[in-house]
C-alpha cells in the first residue's frame, strides 16, 4: 500500500463535484433543504483522526509498542478517510456552485447555502486529519541510518 496521492484526492473530488452538480441540476426542486449541520459527521470524523494521530506520533517517538497491524489499520482509516473526504468537499463544493448563484432569486437556495459551506468546510478538515493521521504513521529513519548515509553518501 503506498500513501495517498494527490492526483487520487484530486481525482476523487471531481467525481464527487460532477456528480452531484447533475444531481443538483435535475433534481433540487424536489429535494428537501438541507440542515445546517449536515456536514458536521465529517468533522467529528476528523477529531477523531486527529486525536488517533497525536497518539501515534507519541507513542513512536516515544518508542512505546506500536504494532505494525495499528499502523496498518490506521493507514488504511486515514487513506480511505482522505478519499471519503475529498469525495464530499467535490459534492459540497457542488452544492456551493449550485446554490450561490441562484441564492438571490430562490429563497430555498439562500438557506441551502451555509450547510453547503459548513459541509465544504468540514470535509477539508477531514482531508486535513486523514492526511496529517497518515502522516503520523511514517516510519522515523533510523538516526544510524542517517549517519551511515552521510558517511557513505
Amino acid at each position: 500500500m503506498h500513501f495517498t496521492r494527490p492526483r487520487e484526492l484530486l481525482v476523487a473530488g471531481v467525481i464527487g463535484l460532477g456528480l452531484v452538480y447533475f444531481l443538483f441540476e435535475a433534481a433540487y426542486e424536489a429535494m428537501p433543504s438541507l440542515p445546517t449541520l449536515a456536514g458536521a459527521t465529517l468533522l467529528v470524523l476528523a477529531v477523531g483522526e486527529l486525536v488517533l494521530a497525536f497518539v501515534v506520533r507519541n507513542r513512536i517517538r516515544s518508542g512505546r509498542v506500536v504494532t505494525g497491524i495499528g499502523i496498518a489499520r490506521a493507514v488504511a482509516l486515514a487513506k480511505a478517510s482522505s478519499l471519503l473526504g475529498a469525495l464530499m468537499l467535490g459534492a459540497w463544493l457542488a452544492g456551493v456552485a449550485y446554490l450561490a448563484p441562484r441564492s438571490d432569486e430562490l429563497t430555498a437556495a439562500s438557506d441551502d447555502l451555509p450547510a453547503a459551506i459548513v459541509g465544504a468546510g468540514c470535509a477539508a478538515a477531514l482531508i486535513a486529519a486523514a492526511l496529517w493521521l497518515e502522516h503520523c504513521c511514517r516510519a522515523p529513519e533510523s538516526r544510524d541510518h542517517d549517519r551511515d548515509r552521510r558517511v557513505t553518501g
